[in-house]
């Protein structure tokens, strides 16, 4: 009997729900709710996009485009949810305090969060965003896993030598079971699979279902 991802049907069947600009705006706190943050430019809106094989977050060549929280319907007790991009320069200093100012807000207040997937440059990891978001989850006791994007910029033994020193430094920094770390590219499909996991184990979807087709009359 072969087996599938059981969150992997729910992700293919996602769709859009509401932008909020502010943690009053949110949809009903309830059920899981697992959120992507990162730096601008990090990867976000392709992982979140290849992960859920649909068009769900807008990819721009302009770093900093992703300006409010968005929220996806996986099922009706599950979301995902695009967090503001940070650390873009251009973006005016205004614009970047109130997205910190409603991210805090949401990060610290938001019951149904159950984990953060944190993308990371694998060229550019643990910058002072991913650092700031480290701390907060040491702090708050919530999980991390963290993709480290645009691993088929590397070749496979530097890419595999990132990995692990971005591991090294997480468990010397923050320690023991703060945070994962895997590899992941969206055009190369690299890492699919291994995120799926870990969004399935936080969302309370324990184990492999079976295929329909192949299930027992």
């Amino acid at each position: 009997m072969s087996v599938k991802n059981p969150i992997l049907g729910l992700c293919q069947q996602s769709s859009f729900i509401m932008s909020a600009a502010q943690v009053d705006q949110c949809p009903p706190d309830e059920g899981y709710e697992v959120a992507f943050a990162g730096r601008s430019n990090a990867g976000k809106s392709s992982a979140l996009n290849t992960l859920t094989h649909a068009r769900l977050a807008r990819t721009s060549k302009t770093p900093g485009r992703t300006q409010l929280l968005n929220f996806f319907r996986l099922d009706d007790q599950r979301r995902l949810v695009d967090l503001p991009g940070y650390g873009y320069a251009k973006v005016p200093i205004p614009l970047k305090q109130h997205w910190q100012r409603h991210l805090e807000a949401y990060l610290g207040s938001r019951h149904s969060l159950v984990g953060v997937v944190l993308l990371m440059d694998v060229r550019h990891p643990l910058t002072e965003f991913d650092r700031m978001m480290l701390d907060w989850a040491q702090a708050s006791q919530l999980p991390i896993h963290v993709l480290l994007t645009k691993a088929d910029k590397l070749t496979y033994g530097a890419a595999k030598n990132a990995l692990l020193k971005v591991q090294k430094d997480i468990r010397q920094g923050w320690g023991e079971g703060v945070a994962s770390a895997q590899l992941f590219s969206a055009p190369k499909r690299q890492g699919i699979e291994e995120a799926l996991t870990v969004l399935a184990d936080w969302m309370g979807l324990s184990g492999p279902a079976p295929e329909p087709d192949s299930a027992p009359a």
